[in-house]
């Protein structure tokens, strides 16, 4: 097998989006929480300079797990910068993309439920370049890490119905011979 040089693995850019996935849920989760703006959030998640090693090793041994936890080193920035502003800046129109394809209020939602249905939303309506059914795995297997026990079920159920309303996932779903929802 040939050793590739200077470039990343062929996984390498598909784990790379779904570190920005998973880092794009925290920051939403603490704006969520903490009413930050999306700039606040970012910067926290993106320190602007790197930091400068201590010259001295500290006393006690760093936590390495948290340490990859929040390191952003191996994420893709601009899907993380991307998903981050583009949920806030038009959360209401995700939501009525969302609402009608619910058994109850957006509000009633879990918390993670809720904004993992906002990025998906988000991904579906405006990343076209992603097909439909990847970008539901992606949030289905989001859920499974952070959502509740079997909570993914029903995220699946609602992104799914999600793109069959959208006219261009709908005819995605049509060139591939998937039926759409009800019928």
């Amino acid at each position: 097998m040939a050793e590739h040089r200077g470039r990343r693995k062929p996984g390498a850019a598909r784990r790379r989006r779904q570190l920005a996935r998973q880092r794009a849920l925290q920051a939403l989760y603490q704006w969520q929480l903490t009413g930050q703006s999306a700039g606040d959030i970012e910067s926290q998640f993106l320190p602007s300079a790197p930091e400068q090693p201590p010259e001295e090793p500290p006393a006690i041994e760093p936590d390495r797990e948290l340490e990859d936890a929040v390191a952003m080193s191996d994420v893709d920035i601009a899907l993380f910068r991307e998903l981050l502003h583009g949920v806030l800046e038009r959360l209401e129109d995700w939501d009525a993309e969302i609402g009608p394809h619910l058994n109850r209020s957006i509000a009633r939602l879990d918390p993670v439920e809720r904004l993992i249905l906002r990025m998906g939303t988000y991904e579906l309506s405006e990343r076209l370049d992603i097909p439909y059914r990847v970008v539901i795995n992606e949030y289905v297997e989001l859920c499974k890490q952070f959502g509740g026990q079997d909570s993914y079920k029903y995220v699946n159920g609602v992104l799914d119905k999600v793109a069959g309303a959208n006219r261009f996932r709908r005819a995605e779903m049509d060139m591939r011979g998937k039926p759409g929802p009800g019928t």
